[in-house]
């Protein structure tokens, strides 16, 4: 008799069959083996810290001790010689051994950011160099003696090399003490489900274990309240000047483009109708071709006066927000754009401004270097975030450090603690994500 369903209705399932998702399981324990591998490299990392911190040790303490020593025995010549290598150490070894440990100390910041979700900032404070001067050996030591962060790297590198390394180690070392007690020969079945507990519970808290790993890496990695002080009036200061550098290439480029063209338009059209003036009685039409003329070069320099205030700051920018003003734009672009936006309130006007012109740049970059047929723009604002998303399927291969204009884009950006992050490998796509923290002004509507 007919029950009536479907084959594939779930009433018509056998119940027998486990309802366990066997690929998600699998799925999970994978991703808990990985996060007990991953200790295991932090491990590594631990060691190599302990390596640096020997060398160190050698290098500062060794071999002024053992001068010392021989300087005891009588021996002067050998004294000086070791004299001599202790200040090379001083001078050579210990800044090499310190800079080491700071790419150690970067690189783990790194990795644990991306493995454990702990996001870790660089508290480094910048080369004096930088700015002017000379790189010598004894400038570079004292930077790096003189900056806090130096310190802390070295507490680290201590501290984790002794006692650190067990929270990074415990997820893989449950596992193998559980799976070693599970296939000792010599076990007796009590043993066998306790080691059983043992890996399915360092399977289970691998994840939390790690991220433990992480709060307690940041807790000495991460800069001090009076380094990020510091680093972030810097930053303010770097920012400002790039600013007004930048306002004063926009106000020469004005007014270069004013004198070589609106400007230049109008003189010629003065002194065109002052011809018309003249011969106005004497020969009629001629001066009606003057004036014709003349009627011309206004028109070309209203059409290049809107030009310019479209390139100062765009009316459709002003009147209709970002999102229009960037759809305006693609409209006068070559490529096939394809643009989405999430947008429910409009930011700053400053940052409308420099959102719009970033993607201006970016489209010219499109235009110009990536050989792209397509480009998708995605505008949306989340968690305080302007992100602004730029895609196109070139051949890839933009990189900020070879001037093709995305250190511009970063510089419009950085007065707003904006930042650009760039994914384009060889062959392409190229992926640009803008993101720019502020606040939605909510849509005006009308009370008609």
């Amino acid at each position: 008799m007919s029950t009536g369903q479907t084959p594939d209705h779930p009433g018509n399932r056998d119940t027998s069959e486990a309802s366990i998702a066997w690929p998600e399981v699998w799925a999970w324990a994978g991703g808990r083996l990985a996060v007990a591998g991953r200790g295991l490299l932090l491990f590594g990392l631990a060691l190599a810290g302990l390596i640096q911190l020997a060398l160190l040790a050698g290098a500062l303490v060794g071999v002024p001790v053992l001068t010392v020593r021989v300087a005891t025995t009588g021996h002067h010549v050998g004294a000086l010689v070791f004299g001599a290598c202790g200040l090379v150490c001083w001078l050579v070894v210990s800044p090499l051994v310190l800079r080491w440990m700071r790419s150690l100390a970067r690189l783990t910041r790194r990795v644990i950011s991306q493995w454990t979700q702990v996001p870790i900032a660089d508290p480094y404070l910048p080369r004096p160099w930088a700015t002017g001067g000379s790189k010598g050996p004894r400038r570079r030591l004292a930077w790096l003696l003189t900056d806090p962060a130096t310190w802390r790297d070295l507490l680290w590198v201590t501290v984790n090399g002794l006692v650190g390394w067990i929270l990074a180690l415990l997820p893989a070392g449950l596992l193998f003490l559980g799976l070693f007690g599970i296939v000792a020969p010599y076990a007796s079945v009590f043993q066998r489900f306790l080691a059983i507990g043992v890996a399915a519970v360092g399977t289970w808290m691998s994840p939390n274990l790690l991220r433990g790993y992480g709060y307690f890496a940041r807790s000495m990695l991460a800069p001090t309240k009076e380094a990020e002080l510091t680093l972030r009036v810097q930053q303010l200061s770097q920012t400002r000047t790039e600013a007004m550098d930048t306002g004063a290439a926009e106000i020469r480029r004005i007014e270069r483009d004013l004198h070589d063209g609106a400007q230049a338009r109008l003189v010629a059209m003065g002194m065109t109708l002052d011809a018309a003036g003249q011969i106005i009685d004497t020969n009629p039409d001629a001066a009606r071709a003057l004036l014709y003329e003349a009627r011309d070069s206004s028109v070309k320099a209203l059409a290049e006066l809107r030009d310019l205030v479209r390139g100062i700051h765009p009316p459709v920018l002003a009147d209709r927000g970002v999102a229009d003003a960037i759809r305006a734009l693609s409209l006068d672009t070559p490529l096939r754009i394809h643009l989405a936006s999430d947008l429910h309130g409009r930011p700053p006007a400053p940052i409308e401004s420099a959102a719009y012109f970033a993607v201006s740049e970016l489209l010219a970059n499109v235009t110009k270097h990536a050989e792209a047929r397509q480009t998708w723009i995605d505008l949306r604002y989340t968690d305080g975030m302007l992100r602004i998303g730029v895609t196109d399927n070139g051949h890839g291969g933009a990189d900020p450090a070879r001037g093709t204009g995305l250190r511009g884009i970063e510089r419009r950006l950085a007065p707003f603690d904006g930042v650009l992050a760039v994914s384009s490998p060889p062959g392409g796509p190229t992926a640009v994500t803008m993101e720019i923290p502020c606040e939605l002004s909510l849509p005006k509507t009308s009370s008609c």
